[in-house]
């Protein structure tokens, strides 16, 4: 990995006005955006698994009247909405903000004032979603808010409109950044970084970004129907007005399959960087990973009515997206026969990271077969809406995507912040979530089965449901005191008599990130890598292995030019004796853009002089963000 020197003309240096609680409220550094994401979407996380307890402690005895029934409904909504869109996708967001750019070896995103942008859409879009706890009127419709009952004739208060105007405020968040990546991912590699060069959780982010880009506009449209059916008395969902509900039905779902994709996709490509790392091999079959991720967002766009097939769509119908859901998992099982072939023979070190990942493989391939159960459609019809469905899709998206976005907090966590987590406090954070989540979720197939159906509130005694649901609750805790492990392993690892410092490359990994500082510098590189081949750090460390593992002549002069580039990052130069990068300024008209957003939509909800106050906040921020001047790099700085 040779190094190609920028001559650009000044350095960023961060001066001591930007410390403090204002440099990040007017960040743009994308790691910084990057801690935000990671922060605010693990209190939602603790959020939404106490909604989650409420829900376990009110089903873990028959008859109980812990929780009443409007409550358990806004509670199983928002739980389910908080999960999804304020958990999985920010966290996936979060290791997007922090990755994408130094493992493309990238000083920053492409549109750093717009990923700030959308940093402030989603932390105010999440708050707005979460005002009904405190007026009394919570979302109650199911996360999928089905029309007609998450219509103003059937679901009369605000709670709905609330969840409306709040996730598409989220879903104009999501668009932003999905644009951002994707331009960044293709405009701003390394000299040499082809696209199959890259690292697979870039590819993944890829893929993901394009997803969002294409799938939140579809929910959007919904989501504005609906909002002005309620709001306004328009008849999209109005049955009684002979409109047809099923159409939201076909709305959600359209954009919901997809969905789930970009919730998976970023855990797929975290596992697919740390199960290399430790089996000291590369990745077995690159190409088919890459080509298998494609392959599973093109066919997510062809599976969405498995969720209708109880609906009546006819046999036609049914038949075409069956065939397309079992299709579905061909690409699936490509990239779990990859990651197994990637461990075989490999020289594997069971470190917190690699079990999570390991752990990954394991809990999505069964909630993956039992998701190829349901493309069978009289298979489908007796499960509909029963706890089975349940167990399924917990077992893809917490043990699948938390699983793997564990592995990925364990194995990156170092590189962001300096020092390691302690290894033994993590394998019991390992081993607790891994025996809660089975105790909680493997019992629901069961319920399932016997037919106990979701979202009910109370059962009786002589159904015979109380055991497994009992297991199920104390499942749950387990999970939780987990959860509780892990906050402690981050207060016990970073006291200074517990601190391991990380140094640069510490589980001696593939990729660019871990070639610079732990935490990186605020430039990232002090000079932009020259990429020759994939996974080129780890080749500049082990030129041996060039030859025997793809089939190339070994760089001249490879080891020597990665220590002279780590003696550049020790000693803090970048080829211009500590001159000549250059960065965009701080910025708060993303923060003001952001509000004046959201208030102007809840005003929609408030009065005329709300949305005006939240017009000219957003407009202030907008014409400022357009007026503000351009960080330009200074000429006299070049002489």
């Amino acid at each position: 990995m040779t190094t190609t020197t920028l001559s650009i003309p000044r350095i960023w240096d961060r001066p001591k006005s930007e410390h403090g609680i204002w440099s990040w409220i007017g960040t743009v550094d994308h790691k910084r955006i990057g801690t935000l994401y990671l922060i605010t979407s693990f209190i939602w996380l603790l959020i939404g698994g106490l909604e989650a307890l409420l829900i376990r402690l009110q089903l873990a005895t028959a008859d109980s009247t812990l929780i009443g029934a409007e409550t358990f409904n806004q509670l199983f909504t928002m739980h389910g909405t908080t999960m999804v869109f304020l958990v999985v996708m920010p966290l996936s967001a979060a290791f997007f903000n922090w990755l994408v750019p130094l493992q493309i070896g990238a000083r920053d995103v492409a549109f750093p004032r717009m990923n700030a942008l959308s940093y402030w859409l989603f932390l105010f879009g999440s708050i707005l979603l979460n005002v009904g706890w405190f007026t009394g009127d919570s979302p109650n419709g199911g996360w999928f808010g089905y029309a007609p009952n998450s219509g103003i004739t059937f679901n009369a208060g605000s709670g709905m409109t609330f969840w409306a105007i709040g996730l598409s405020i989220l879903g104009v968040a999501s668009i932003a950044a999905g644009l951002n990546f994707t331009v960044t991912i293709f405009n701003m590699r390394a000299p040499g970084m082809s696209l199959f060069k890259m690292p697979v959780f870039t590819w993944m982010t890829l893929i993901t970004s394009i997803l969002l880009v294409l799938a939140i506009p579809v929910i959007g449209v919904a989501l504005i129907q609906i909002g002005v059916d309620r709001l306004y008395g328009t008849n999209f969902y109005n049955s009684l007005a002979g409109a047809d509900p099923v159409l939201w039905q076909h709305m959600f779902w359209l954009f919901g399959h997809p969905e789930v994709y970009i919730l998976i996709l970023p855990a797929m490509g975290i596992v697919s960087e740390v199960l290399p790392t430790f089996s000291r091999k590369p990745l077995f079959g690159y190409e088919f990973v890459i080509y298998s991720g494609i392959g599973i967002a093109f066919l997510g766009w062809f599976v969405w009515a498995h969720h209708m097939f109880t609906v009546g769509l006819g046999p036609a119908a049914t038949s075409a997206f069956a065939i397309s859901t079992m299709a579905i998992a061909i690409p699936t099982g490509v990239k779990i026969l990859n990651w197994m072939a990637t461990m075989v023979r490999g020289s594997i070190k069971l470190t917190v990271p690699m079990l999570f990942s390991i752990s990954f493989i394991a809990m999505f391939t069964i909630g993956g077969l039992s998701g190829v159960m349901h493309a069978s459609a009289p298979s489908d019809a007796q499960q509909q809406d029963t706890y089975f469905v349940v167990a399924h899709f917990h077992y893809v998206l917490f043990g699948g995507a938390m699983m793997a976005i564990f592995s990925g907090m364990y194995f990156w966590w170092p590189k962001m912040n300096g020092y390691m987590l302690n290894e033994k406090i993590g394998y019991g954070v390992w081993f607790l979530l891994l025996l809660g989540f089975n105790l909680q979720f493997a019992p629901m197939h069961w319920l399932g089965m016997d037919g106990m159906p979701r979202r009910i509130f109370t059962y009786s005694s002589d159904q015979g449901w109380e055991s497994l649901n009992l297991l199920a609750s104390i499942g749950g805790f387990v999970i939780a005191l987990g959860m509780l492990l892990f906050i402690y392993n981050i207060w016990y690892s970073r006291r200074p008599a517990n601190r391991v410092e990380a140094g640069n490359d510490p589980w001696d990994a593939r990729t660019l990130e871990w070639s610079i500082s732990s935490p990186p510098p605020h430039y990232n590189f002090a000079e932009i890598p020259q990429v020759e081949y994939r996974d080129d750090f780890w080749y500049q460390k082990y030129p041996e292995l060039l030859e025997h593992e793809d089939g190339h002549p070994a760089p001249s002069g490879a080891q020597d030019d990665a220590e002279a580039a780590e003696s550049h990052e020790e000693d803090g130069h970048d080829g211009h004796g500590g001159h000549g990068i250059h960065l965009p300024d701080m910025s708060y008209y993303p923060i003001m853009a952001a509000a004046g957003t959201t208030i102007g939509m809840g005003g929609l909800m408030a009065g005329y002089w709300v949305i005006i106050v939240g017009g000219i906040l957003g407009l202030w921020g907008i014409i400022g963000w357009s007026l503000e001047p351009v960080n330009d790099p200074d000429p006299e700085a070049e002489h």
